[in-house]
């Protein structure tokens, strides 16, 4: 399973309001980054469950739920969420058409971008609401630490040897930044140095990661 220590089935006496703490969550999808990787590198469209495989094959990605039914649909729901994420992230850059069955990005945005983004309000403002995950804040969060501790894996970083100060340094921020200020730093300087980009660095891009872990457990 993906949880770090365990999963909602396996913590049947975990109760809570389904809306209780969920807008308290921390951070970002950590699927944003491993999915830029895939669409960044492909000259294709992708479909979601194209998506899921890789990441799977990659070990990013696994069962979710003991019930199929349920696993799939909370598979669907993160991969949507962090693609929403990511389309965000990439404009006015670049654009990310978001669709279950063609997914790719594109050098050049739309001519018709705000009627494009109007399309799709319905669908993004429901994946991006952790509320529809179905599953309690506590359960969502621990998940979302467990897919750090895996992509942190997957690049080789180490954020256990990075103090606050040494974060606020990477991110050019003084300790006085709002939390607003260390999201938005965060998703540029990812961006900036992700190694799939044509400036990219790949020891340049673990440091902000490492910042990153380390300054949004203070968000």
């Amino acid at each position: 399973m993906l949880f770090a220590k365990g999963s909602a089935q396996t913590s049947p006496l975990i109760t809570c309001e389904p809306e209780a703490g969920v807008t308290n969550i921390k951070g970002d999808n950590p699927l944003i980054w491993p999915l830029f990787s895939l669409l960044q590198n492909s000259n294709h469209s992708w479909k979601v469950h194209l998506l899921a495989t890789e990441l799977q094959a990659k070990g990013l990605m696994q069962d979710l739920d003991e019930d199929q039914d349920k696993a799939l649909f909370k598979r669907n729901f993160l991969l949507m969420n962090a693609l929403f994420q990511l389309q965000d992230i990439l404009l006015p850059e670049h654009w990310l058409q978001v669709k279950a069955m063609e997914i790719q990005i594109f050098n050049i945005i739309p001519s018709n971008l705000e009627s494009s983004l109007r399309e799709d309000d319905a669908l993004r403002e429901y994946y991006l609401n952790w509320v529809n995950y179905d599953t309690c804040p506590n359960i969502i969060r621990e998940m979302l630490e467990s897919f750090w501790s895996r992509y942190e894996d997957y690049i080789g970083t180490n954020p256990n040897l990075m103090h606050k100060d040494q974060a606020l340094k990477v991110f050019d921020l003084n300790t006085d930044a709002t939390n607003r200020e260390v999201r938005r730093r965060w998703r540029k300087l990812a961006l900036q140095w992700h190694p799939d980009r044509p400036d990219g660095n790949t020891a340049q891009f673990r440091k902000v990661c490492e910042a990153w872990q380390t300054l949004r457990e203070n968000l």
